[in-house]
């Protein structure tokens, strides 16, 4: 479903505004979320429930609940310290912003197969994924609306495949964690999921996947030949493409890195794009402190919603793919199907 009716906007916002009325915390929530752009993002929430305005409203209702029992709308003002950590943190979630697209949307590229999420407790990789969603919709999207005249409301990420290896099954747990948060509370945030350098075990699992996929998600993924160069520069000029689909890469078996030194690694934390959002965080984190007279508590908790069926079914069906792919000898421990359903109610957490 491609759009919805002016008039299911219509009713689903006289529903939150009757829902937030009265109550300063939903109200605050609703307009951190909507950055004075109310109908689109209801739209989002509507586009992710095919219409239903019924279950737009439960959805939307328990995405600002969320963000209010886990403070949201202030993790921009929580570092993740020491420093050390933060950098531990980037060199093993691989994500980093290359640009923007003709369009004005920001474009992300994520290291899929180098990501080993392996330096730091998972509530940190949460944090850090959260707090990369929360910038993006509240200083990158409303910069590039103003920079480009016309609303920006969405993203483009190319994700790169490169060395992918079963051994992702042991990373299921914090991708679903983090595929749930996106979902339940990010609904619609990006545009087109462009897949590069995809491996033969990309290829396995994404023919037991794809059927299991909504058509609105289908239309989504964009798996490209190669490194997708001459796709990728249809939407964006060659400056923006991230440096594992420029000619000048010359594969060297990972994600991260390159043997030219001169082509930048937008993944490290002392890329522009980190770097800012580092600071940023540091700035907010000053400001409440100023404000509050007291240090942000240091621990941070997020209670992970229950993934809907979807997700239960492409976890499952994953596991069950990379399984079969796996060697006799392979050292993968079990997660015999349930783990999905073990997240519900989930709080990730750090004292």
């Amino acid at each position: 479903m491609e759009t919805v009716s002016r008039s299911s906007i219509v009713q689903l916002r006289t529903f939150v505004e009757d829902a937030v009325a009265g109550d300063a915390k939903l109200t605050f929530s609703f307009k951190t979320l909507h950055q004075g752009f109310p109908d689109e993002t209801l739209e989002r929430f509507l586009k992710a429930r095919e219409g239903n305005v019924s279950k737009a409203s439960k959805m939307i209702m328990d995405c600002l609940q969320w963000r209010i029992s886990n403070d949201i709308d202030n993790i921009l003002s929580r570092l993740i310290e020491p420093k050390e950590t933060y950098d531990a943190i980037r060199d093993s979630q691989l994500i980093g912003m290359t640009g923007y697209c003709r369009k004005g949307r920001p474009v992300f590229a994520i290291g899929v197969g180098m990501s080993g999420y392996d330096k730091a407790p998972v509530d940190k990789y949460v944090q850090s994924h959260i707090q990369i969603n929360e910038y993006r919709d509240c200083v990158l999207l409303p910069q590039a609306t103003k920079r480009m005249g016309f609303y920006v409301g969405t993203c483009l990420k190319i994700l790169d495949m490169s060395n992918l290896k079963i051994s992702a099954l042991n990373r299921l747990k914090i991708l679903t964690i983090i595929s749930t948060v996106d979902d339940l509370n990010y609904p619609e945030k990006t545009d087109t999921y462009y897949i590069v350098n995809a491996p033969y075990i990309f290829s396995a699992c994404w023919k037991v996947v794809k059927p299991l996929l909504q058509e609105r998600t289908k239309r989504k993924i964009k798996v490209l030949q190669g490194c997708g160069k001459e796709e990728l520069l249809e939407v964006m000029d060659p400056d923006v493409l991230p440096y594992f689909c420029r000619d000048e890469y010359k594969q060297s078996g990972s994600s991260k890195g390159s043997k030219n030194s001169s082509i930048v690694d937008c993944y490290s934390s002392s890329d522009p794009f980190h770097m800012e959002l580092w600071n940023h965080i540091k700035q907010q984190s000053y400001s409440a402190f100023k404000c509050l007279g007291t240090t942000p508590q240091k621990s941070f908790h997020v209670e992970v919603p229950e993934p809907d069926e979807e997700l239960h079914s492409i976890e499952y069906a994953l596991e069950t793919a990379l399984v079969k792919l796996a060697d006799d000898d392979a050292q993968i421990e079990p997660i015999n199907g349930k783990m999905a359903k073990n997240l519900s109610g989930l709080s990730v957490s750090d004292d």
